[in-house]
């Protein structure tokens, strides 16, 4: 029963849509977050005096407002996800469920 139930909603378009779809937006917004955390690292790395760069008359750097930019952008990525998985992949989800008659 449990074996007819998976062949019949893997073998549903709906469900490659979602597989496909999710896969390849999961793996275009990994790309860009290592872009920008080893973009960062690399500016670390080979150009510190870009980042050493005084702001005012303090002690505060360049680099902390930026690192601060690739926290933030992190949850920002990971909310761009879930708003899309919260309204596309879950519709799609249900609609499989209904489908496959469970």
């Amino acid at each position: 029963m449990e074996d007819d139930l998976v062949k019949k909603i893997t073998a549903n378009p709906k469900y490659q849509k979602l597989v496909g779809t999710r896969t390849s937006y999961g793996w275009l917004l990994t790309i860009i977050m290592l872009v920008v955390y080893y973009g960062y690292i690399a500016v670390i790395a080979f150009s510190r005096e870009s980042l050493a760069v005084r702001l005012g008359e303090g002690v505060m750097t360049v680099g902390i407002p930026v690192g601060l930019g690739v926290i933030a952008f992190t949850i920002i990525i990971t909310g761009i996800y879930v708003r899309r998985a919260n309204s596309e992949f879950d519709a799609l989800t249900a609609d499989i469920v209904r489908e496959s008659g469970k």
